[in-house]
């Protein structure tokens, strides 16, 4: 039992160098020697651990979203909130982990832009990764039209309304390098008590 946390723990802490690495030489720059030295183990070692640096970049996203819906579906069961309080909530817990990832955000961009050059497919990328997430957004909506609170629309025009607002979280994080993104968790309050249902039902 404690060689397998023992193993989890080394994981996590090779996870959070290697994106020192990627955040001082940007994905096409950081090499697995290079993230093997950061650790101050041997690429042997590093080799038991992950296959390749494209492997330890993506377990570093794929944390990062099962921490975002860990905590988005923490607020959805949350039974004392109405449907319009827990999305705002939701949209100001995404707003808020986005902010404090700033670091691993800019890399998954130059992750982007080299896949871009590349010839692959960063939107293909984008959608699959973002999925879950889309669907939970979708489904609150779902749930506030049944609950009666929020007026009957179209729910990828609402995915519509929300999602252009992560994207403008990441791009003011990443690439204008602002601290923090308050003025957007104010933008999808306000997206969302303009969904609300104001007649009665």
């Amino acid at each position: 039992m404690s060689i397998v946390v023992e193993h989890e723990k080394r994981r996590q802490n090779i996870l959070k160098k290697a994106l020192d690495v990627f955040v001082d030489e940007g994905f096409e720059d950081a090499t697995f020697q290079k993230i093997a030295d950061r650790c101050g183990i041997t690429r042997t070692t590093l080799y038991i651990y992950f296959k390749n640096k494209k492997e330890i970049f993506n377990y570093s996203i794929k944390q990062l979203l099962s921490m975002v819906e860990a905590d988005l579906n923490e607020v959805r069961s949350d039974t004392k909130l109405n449907m319009m309080d827990k999305m705002i909530r939701v949209l100001s817990k995404i707003l808020e982990l986005l902010e404090k990832n700033r670091r691993l955000l800019s890399v998954i961009l130059d992750y982007l832009i080299h896949l871009s050059r590349s010839g692959g497919d960063p939107n293909y990328r984008i959608r699959r990764r973002t999925l879950k997430l889309r669907h939970i957004l979708a489904t609150m909506v779902i749930d506030g039209i049944k609950a009666g609170e929020i007026v009957s629309m179209n729910v990828k025009a609402a995915d519509d309304l929300f999602y252009p607002l992560i994207e403008a979280a990441i791009y003011r994080l990443a690439v204008l390098k602002q601290e923090t993104v308050g003025d957007l968790k104010v933008s999808a309050a306000l997206a969302v008590r303009l969904m609300a249902r104001n007649d009665p039902v």
